[in-house]
Parts: structure tokens; C-alpha cells; sequence
């Protein structure tokens, strides 16, 4: 039980996390496509994503507050070192929760300013997200190289969201949005490839500890299955592109579950390069636990909270699943 529940505990924080980084990347990056959309067109954006981005967003409050019980020494040393981008993150959520709201509410007049504002926010939130990612990595160093490294994730991870926002938008819209859809994602597929090609060649680069995971016998041989497959994802994500007639149809979905396994493979081996440390090269799960007995509370809330909030988010699926209508407060 001493073991295990620390395990346990690690395993649904990353759970949580990768949820998000899923589910709010993809109206996150509809919030950074909104510019290049027309008016109309703005409106049935920002409806594909409104009955959603608030069950979306309860992943990371979860994550977080696992981290916050069931690490608490984790937490304070985590959010010291990131209290700059987190605030700044959060910051650009709150802008984007004011938009979502005014832009419908306010004059034709204001409408435009509450749209930049929108993008403004996500870009905000996206780029911190990603520069806190980098910093997480580098076991939260402040050295020149690993600032660099959280400069690289910082502006990639928007172009992962981008494509998140437009496979997203090939589901939920139709007609002319759609072909702008797929024509955004064929302009942001090289970014996002790229990125993430050179995010995996700086981070064993950065870290000694996941070079040493990465590169020593049998660990090499076990962890090749993941680059290869994200190649195939990659390389079907073009080829889907390419075909209009594929991604007009019911079958439009497969990018996004392309984009999603991608996100799994590099969740999986970012978890195997830290396990079994909270911090790179600096604390332990087991070092950073509560008490056994206050893990075994939390786990009584844990195990009623987890699936109530997978059955919630299931059903709002469920409930507004289709394509995009025109949006109302009415």
C-alpha cells in the first residue's frame, strides 16, 4: 500500500493532465484560429466549442489538485518555480472566460475587440502552458539552455493546439468553414512537426536523467515503438489531409484520433522518463507523498470525483454531439 498508492495517485494526475492537454488544447486552438475566420464564421467557432471548454477545463483543476494532496511537497516546489507562468497562464484563461461571454452580449461595435481579446487569451494561456512544460522537464533549472528548451515548447505546443483546434473544427463544421479547416491544419502540420522533432532530440540534451533512460540497453529497444508509431500517425495525418473527399465525410474524425494517439505516445514516454520522480532529479513520488493515512482519504474522494467527472464529460459529449449551430444566450 505504501507503494502503490503514491503509483496510483502519479497515474491520475498524468491522467488528468494528458485529458486536458486533449480536450481544452483543441478549443484553445480554436481560440488562435478565430482571427482567420469571417464574422460569421467566428460565431460558429466559438459554438463548436461552448457547450464544452467548461467540462474540458475541470481536467486541469483535477490534475492539480491531485499534485496539491497527494504531493504537497511536489506542489510547493512546482509553483514556487512556476508562479510567474502560472499566474500569467491563468490570467489568460480568465481573458478568455470574460470574451466567450461579452462577445455575444456586446454591440456589433465591441464584438471585434471582444474577438482579439479571445485569441489574446488563448495565446496567452497556450504559450505558458507550453514554457511551464519546458521548464517541468529541465527539472524546473534555470540555466540558459534550458530556457531556451521552454522557449521551443512554448511556441510549439500552439501549433499542437492549432492542429488540435482544426481537426476539432473538421467534425463540428461544414461547407466552406470545413475547407478552411483542413487548409489551416495543411499550413500547420510542418510547424508542428518540426517542433515536436526537435523537442525530441533537445530533451535528452537538457536532461542527463532521461538520457540516460533513453539511451542504455534494453530501454532503447523499448522505447523505439513510440517514435516510429508517431511517425505513422504523422505521415497518415498528411495523407488524410491531402484527401478532401475522405475528410468530407463521417470519416473526418481520424485526424483528431490520430492527433490524440500522438499526444498518448509522447505522455507515455515523457512518464516513463520521469518516473518515478515528482522533479526531475530532485524528489521522488514517495518522497513527495502525504501521510498513508491521508492518501487513503483522499483516495475515498478520488475514486467518486474521477468517474463522475469522466461520466459528466461523456454526457455533455453525448448531449451536444453534431455539428455546430449558430450560438445563443437565448
Amino acid at each position: 500500500m505504501e507503494y502503490w498508492l503514491p503509483v496510483f495517485f502519479y497515474g491520475a494526475m498524468g491522467l488528468a493532465m494528458l485529458i486536458y492537454v486533449v480536450l481544452d488544447g483543441y478549443d484553445l486552438g480554436v481560440g488562435l484560429l478565430l482571427p482567420a475566420g469571417t464574422d460569421e464564421e467566428k460565431d460558429t467557432m466559438i459554438a463548436s466549442i461552448g457547450p464544452f471548454w467548461d467540462a474540458n477545463e475541470t481536467w486541469i483543476v483535477l490534475g492539480v489538485g491531485i499534485l496539491l494532496i497527494a504531493f504537497p511537497k511536489a506542489h510547493g516546489m512546482i509553483l514556487t518555480s512556476l508562479y510567474l507562468p502560472v499566474t500569467i497562464m491563468l490570467l489568460g484563461l480568465i481573458l478568455r472566460g470574460v470574451s466567450f461571454d461579452f462577445r455575444v452580449k456586446a454591440q456589433d461595435s465591441h464584438k471585434a475587440m471582444w474577438n482579439k481579446l479571445f485569441f489574446v487569451g488563448s495565446l496567452v494561456a497556450t504559450t505558458s502552458q507550453g514554457w511551464m512544460l519546458g521548464s517541468f522537464v529541465t527539472g524546473l533549472q534555470n540555466s540558459t539552455t534550458n530556457l531556451l528548451f521552454s522557449v521551443l515548447i512554448a511556441i510549439t505546443l500552439p501549433t499542437l493546439y492549432i492542429m488540435l483546434g482544426t481537426a476539432w473544427l473538421m467534425i463540428k463544421t461544414e461547407n466552406e468553414l470545413l475547407l478552411k479547416s483542413i487548409k489551416w491544419a495543411k499550413r500547420a502540420i510542418l510547424p508542428m512537426g518540426v517542433g515536436l522533432l526537435l523537442i525530441s532530440i533537445a530533451t535528452p540534451m537538457v536532461s542527463h536523467d532521461i538520457a540516460a533512460k533513453w539511451f542504455t540497453l534494453p530501454n532503447i529497444i523499448a522505447l523505439l515503438p513510440i517514435p516510429f508509431a508517431c511517425a505513422i500517425f504523422y505521415i497518415t495525418i498528411i495523407w488524410l489531409l491531402s484527401r478532401e473527399d475522405i475528410l468530407k465525410t463521417n470519416y473526418n474524425w481520424i485526424v483528431f484520433a490520430m492527433l490524440i494517439a500522438i499526444c498518448l505516445l509522447a505522455a507515455v514516454g515523457l512518464a516513463y522518463s520521469i518516473f518515478p520522480d515528482v522533479v526531475i532529479g530532485k524528489i521522488t513520488i514517495w518522497q513527495a507523498a502525504s501521510s498513508i493515512g491521508s492518501l487513503k482519504f483522499i483516495l475515498v474522494g478520488t475514486l467518486i470525483a474521477l468517474p463522475a467527472i469522466v461520466v459528466y464529460t461523456i454526457f455533455i459529449y453525448r448531449i451536444f454531439r453534431g455539428k455546430a449551430t449558430t450560438l445563443s444566450y437565448e
